[in-house]
């Protein structure tokens, strides 16, 4: 979102008419470049700002409100919760923890599952347990992790040190040492680093990847590629560990990233759309990556009782309205849509690319316009997008999004695109 940010800089005077920005002093800290917009209620795929104007929502929290705003389920279910118990910390069982596992092993290639709070620390959980097995069963004193270029992993300092992108490392160098990156879906340039690493014997203790480059453009992973990193690290006995922080829970139409790519991993992490927008991460391990033990990593707040039940509702949920096939079903008819938008203005748009409700409109390299100044005209429009790199729009709009909605969304974007030519 770095692009967006520069362009709100510069351009967020011209919009504040779309609805209030916070002009009063402040007590939280400047890390944000806000959109001049301040929402204060939703329903389903809509929100409302202070003025009660209605905005369609294709941002959904960046992909993590999944049943989308207000769901009367999910509110059913957590006023519930809050009337039996919130936390109580893992020096207890936790029966809402273990439903919540004993379901995601039941609906995955998983066998077991660590919670925290968040992507960035499921990955960085996956990193520890990557060194562990670098240690314990590779007999690497300085394990090396594999992690692919325009990558995003967090914002923690060993997620950000794993993440393939030198401009969110600007101002935090020095980077953690342990990491090493390869060009996505080349296979030439994984095999060369892999080889050139292991020339005088084991160094390389996982391979981290995400099935589908989210804020590095939207980019779907290539399954030959895939498949043979897949070959190679079991070959080798290195972890072939899949960020799904935003491709799972349902995201591409099926329940998990690597179900698009006919590959299964030894671990993978999640968050986002896990909880449906309330605060959970998870990372999810076969027998064989299940490493660690008491004391070798925790969370004070991971896999609470109130988490634990705002996820497993989401995942009843999805399963109980079929919602996997709706977002196969609207998921076609938005990337129809948007490859139409493609075809009507060729000079701007390159091209669509994505999966099920996680669809990216490339801008044309050439193009004056950028990805940031289609996402500020659409809010113009009373559509709210995110960009994923300076190229290209996203859209990620919650999984009960119907047909009448993703027609909505293509005329606003429509409308944008032509107001920035």
């Amino acid at each position: 979102m770095a692009e967006l940010v520069d362009a709100l800089d510069s351009k967020s005077s011209a919009f504040g008419h779309v609805g209030s920005s916070p002009t009063a002093p402040t007590a939280v800290m400047a890390t944000y470049n806000r959109f001049p917009l301040t929402l204060v209620r939703g329903k389903g795929c809509w929100v409302w700002d202070e003025q009660d104007r209605q905005y369609l929502d294709a941002v959904a929290g960046i992909a993590t409100c999944s049943l989308g705003h207000s769901d009367k389920v999910l509110q059913r279910e957590l006023s519930q919760q809050l009337n039996k118990l919130q936390h109580v910390s893992n020096l207890y069982g936790i029966r809402e923890q273990e439903d919540l596992a004993r379901w995601l092993v039941n609906h995955s290639c998983a066998d077991s599952v660590f919670f925290c709070n968040s992507g960035a620390e499921a990955n960085e959980a996956a990193i520890k347990l990557a060194r562990k097995h670098g240690h314990l069963r590779r007999g690497i004193d300085r394990p090396v992790i594999l992690t692919a270029s325009s990558s995003f992993h967090g914002r923690t300092l060993a997620a950000l040190s794993a993440t393939g992108q030198p401009k969110y490392h600007q101002g935090f160098q020095p980077m953690l040492e342990g990491f090493e990156f390869f060009s996505y879906n080349d296979l030439e340039s994984f095999e060369q680093l892999l080889n050139q690493l292991e020339a005088q014997g084991p160094r390389v203790a996982a391979v981290l990847i995400e099935p589908l480059q989210g804020e590095g453009g939207v980019i779907p992973g290539d399954p030959a590629f895939f498949q043979a990193i897949r070959d190679l690290c079991s070959e080798r006995q290195i972890l072939l560990i899949f960020d799904e922080v935003q491709v799972g829970m349902g995201r591409t139409g099926h329940w998990w990233g690597y179900q698009q790519l006919g590959v299964e991993p030894d671990a993978f992490t999640l968050a986002k759309g896990l909880g449906g927008g309330h605060a959970v991460g998870a990372l999810l391990v076969k027998q064989k990556a299940d490493l660690f033990e008491p004391g070798d990593h925790a969370s004070t707040f991971g896999g609470n009782p109130f988490a634990c039940k705002a996820a497993l509702t989401v995942a009843t949920e999805i399963e109980r309205r079929e919602l996997l096939l709706n977002v196969q079903q609207q998921g076609d008819q938005l990337r129809a849509g948007l490859s139409n938008l493609v075809q009507c203005f060729p000079k701007q748009l390159k091209e669509v690319r994505g999966w099920g409700l996680l669809q990216g409109l490339v801008v044309q390299e050439q193009s004056s316009i950028t990805a940031s100044n289609i996402v500020l005209a659409a809010l113009d429009q009373q559509l709210l997008l995110v960009a994923a790199g300076p190229k290209v729009v996203r859209m990620v709009p919650p999984l009960v999004i119907q047909a009448g909605e993703i027609r909505q969304l293509l005329k606003q974007l429509e409308a944008a695109i032509k107001s920035c030519i």
